[in-house]
């Protein structure tokens, strides 16, 4: 059974940093996608940035420029270090893996989800 279980979200002011991670335990399958996404009430959950692999990485636009997602292989961890946060940024953030290679647009085709951890920023 895979489980994933997000952590390191809080609140802060406008333009500080957080990072989030995402230890993945349970059946030790290789995932091809791992990706942060993130919500805010009555509006769809959208891609933040994703681990493909082998090793590539890419980003919701715009979103390379404050974040970096990057993985702990040995401790099988998914981390997003966020940077000058925004209060648009204010969501729920999830991460989410796939025994396929899926994109930040198919949410849906992501077999596996954490609970969240909420991230708010005041300005």
């Amino acid at each position: 059974q895979v489980r994933l279980k997000e952590s390191g979200g809080g609140s802060v002011e406008a333009g500080g940093s957080l990072r989030l991670s995402c230890q993945i335990s349970g059946d030790p399958i290789t995932f091809k996608s791992l990706a942060w996404f993130r919500q805010v009430p009555e509006k769809p959950r959208e891609g933040v940035a994703r681990v493909w692999l082998p090793d590539d990485i890419d980003y919701a636009y715009g979103m390379e420029k404050r974040f970096t997602i990057y993985r702990d292989i040995p401790q099988n961890i998914l981390y997003l270090q966020m940077t000058g946060l925004k209060p648009e940024d204010t969501a729920m953030y999830y991460c989410a893996v796939s025994r396929d290679i899926w994109g930040l647009a198919s949410p849906t085709e992501f077999e596996y989800w954490g609970q969240g951890t909420q991230v708010t920023v005041s300005s």
